[in-house]
């Protein structure tokens, strides 16, 4: 009779130690943390800009506009300087429209350099006379936007990934897999450098990722549904949250959209 017994006890016992190894607990990722801003001054933004950039030089806004592919007609595909008490821009560099869609932008070491969208070229102009002295290609299939980390360039391409570019070949010297939660995370369009971290607008969404450039994590976000929902109220004809500056000599950060009446400077921890 114990003989007969033994395999299932056996059994039991086998049965008992498989159901601890799968009641472990498992390891639950803590959700991104959403940071809390506050909205200081608001200045003036071209409504007829089709915002694709936004940084500060030399003490300078510079906007780069995309034509409006809605208004084909009158829109222009244009680098200028941004005066915030009218929103008008004083143009500085123009492309073909029928060409080229202009997208981000970049100054590095005494050159302005400026993305396209799908035709697969950079141009660079003369930081003082904007005159276009050089262009050059890229292998990703299409271009967003462009920031500094003061040694290379950044560009993202409405992926996952962002690529590091050198600034004397334009060949990738790095690629980087953004992630949230552990999912990568696509969409990733204007971009700016700060304190050691990227900050990107994610296309069509109301919100600002910061990202860990040395693992790719997005480790907080800045929900701006509230700030997106007040702009079109006032300004129904306002397209999506897009464009992020960052005035490195004031240590302010300042917001706007595509079409969008406003400039917003944002306060939050960075």
């Amino acid at each position: 009779m114990k003989v007969r017994y033994l395999p299932l006890l056996l059994l039991a016992a086998c049965g008992s130690r498989q159901e601890s190894r799968t009641t472990e607990p498992t390891p639950v990722t803590a959700p991104v943390p959403t940071l809390d801003f506050s909205v200081g001054s608001v200045f003036r933004h071209d409504t007829t800009s089709y915002t694709e950039g936004l940084l500060f030089h030399d003490h300078q806004l510079f906007e780069s506009s995309g034509a409006n592919p809605n208004d084909p007609e009158t829109q222009r595909s244009m680098v200028g300087i941004l005066n915030m008490n009218t929103g008008k821009i004083d143009k500085k560099v123009e492309l073909d429209k029928k060409r080229y869609f202009g997208e981000g932008i970049a100054f590095f070491r005494n050159r302005l350099y400026q993305l396209t969208y799908k035709n697969q070229t950079g141009f660079i102009y003369d930081a003082l006379t904007y005159q276009r002295v050089d262009s050059f290609r890229y292998q990703n299939t299409e271009g967003w936007a462009l920031t500094t980390d003061s040694n290379s360039l950044i560009m993202s391409d409405g992926t996952s990934t962002l690529t590091w570019l050198d600034p004397t070949t334009y060949q990738p010297v790095k690629t980087l897999a953004v992630t949230q939660n552990g999912a990568a995370l696509d969409s990733l369009n204007e971009l700016e450098y700060i304190n050691g971290y990227l900050y990107a607008n994610r296309y069509l969404q109301n919100y600002i990722v910061k990202i860990d450039p040395a693992t790719g994590k997005v480790v907080a976000k800045i929900d701006l549904t509230s700030l997106v929902d007040a702009e079109h109220v006032k300004n129904p004809g306002g397209d999506v949250l897009n464009g992020i500056a960052y005035d490195r000599d004031n240590d302010k950060i300042y917001v706007t959209g595509k079409l969008w009446s406003g400039i917003y400077q944002l306060n939050f921890p960075h």
